[in-house]
């Protein structure tokens, strides 16, 4: 019998810092094929900047800029889709992480450092081959945008609203339902936001309340943190921009047209409407199309 998909949606209120930026890139990159089985760094030939391939069969790659000062620098993945993703890096050394969400084949991954304007030198570009044996691993782990540890509070309230729960499905409800009678909508937050901005899922969950970023941002988490693969989705609703969540179970596949359980189907549901009173538009998957994937 053929699967059926389902998605959760989570409305992202028109967040900048998931739209990929247009820049004009000076210079070139090289290609390598890295071993999936030890440690593969590559390194720009002042150092500063750095790619970690190591982890790449688990889904992800790590990057890491320090150039000794404070300046824009930009990470952007391309895949064999040919899906061009654009990041924000930080210039403080220190690794971040990000998803390779087109499954496997070769991904071209490059740091760039703002010249002037819109324009960034090429600080480092490597070909990579990506094999990963669990086509779900970028979806199981954290990065950038779902960005979370063992010790994150998120994960502890995951386990246990989960409980005793066996099914994906079971674990979506209770993680869902919470969000929804717990969390409310930070319209003063969604005025004020700036472009770059990244959830912080344990802040979220302190103040019970934030924007359609944060609300994806926590469920993924939750839902990763119980082996639940879930993917960060960001398109449009009509002409806005958004962020929604889409799971997968054994049974029917991508989980994407139905959000919560009334005993015999799944609805459709988005959770930030949802939480909003906004039933009725949350319920019809015309309203949504798919851009971005993380």
């Amino acid at each position: 019998m053929k699967k059926r998909s389902v998605t959760l949606l989570v409305v992202f209120c028109l967040v900048l810092a998931l739209i990929p930026l247009t820049i004009g890139v000076i210079g070139t990159g090289s290609a390598a094929a890295p071993a999936p089985v030890k440690e593969v760094l590559y390194q720009s030939s002042n150092g500063q900047a750095v790619i970690d391939a190591t982890y790449v069969a688990n889904g992800y790659v790590k990057v890491k800029f320090n150039p000794g000062i404070d300046v824009k620098t930009k990470v952007i993945i391309k895949g064999p889709d040919a899906v061009k993703y654009t990041y924000n890096l930080n210039s403080k050394g220190n690794y971040e992480t990000f998803p390779l969400t087109a499954g496997n084949g070769k991904y071209t991954v490059g740091v760039y450092k703002n010249v002037s304007g819109t324009s960034y030198s090429t600080m480092l570009s490597k070909e990579i081959t990506v094999n990963m044996p669990d086509q779900f691993a970028p979806f199981l782990n954290p990065n950038q945008y779902v960005n979370y540890s063992a010790d994150s509070k998120v994960i502890a309230l995951a386990a246990e609203l989960a409980g005793a729960e066996t099914t994906e499905l079971g674990k979506v409800e209770k993680i869902y339902h919470y969000i929804i009678t717990n969390f409310t909508y930070d319209y003063d937050k969604a005025a004020t936001v700036k472009s770059g901005y990244l959830p912080n899922v344990d802040t979220t969950l302190a103040e019970k309340k934030g924007i359609c970023f944060d609300y994806a941002a926590v469920m993924s988490s939750m839902l990763r943190s119980q082996g639940v693969p879930t993917k960060l989705v960001v398109g449009y609703a009509g002409t806005q921009y958004h962020a929604w969540i889409s799971v997968y179970t054994k049974e029917n596949g991508w989980v994407e047209s139905v959000v919560f359980f009334d005993g015999n189907t799944w609805k459709l549901m988005d959770p930030t409407y949802a939480s909003s009173g906004y039933v009725e538009y949350a319920n019809n998957a015309a309203n949504y199309s798919q851009k971005y994937v993380y």
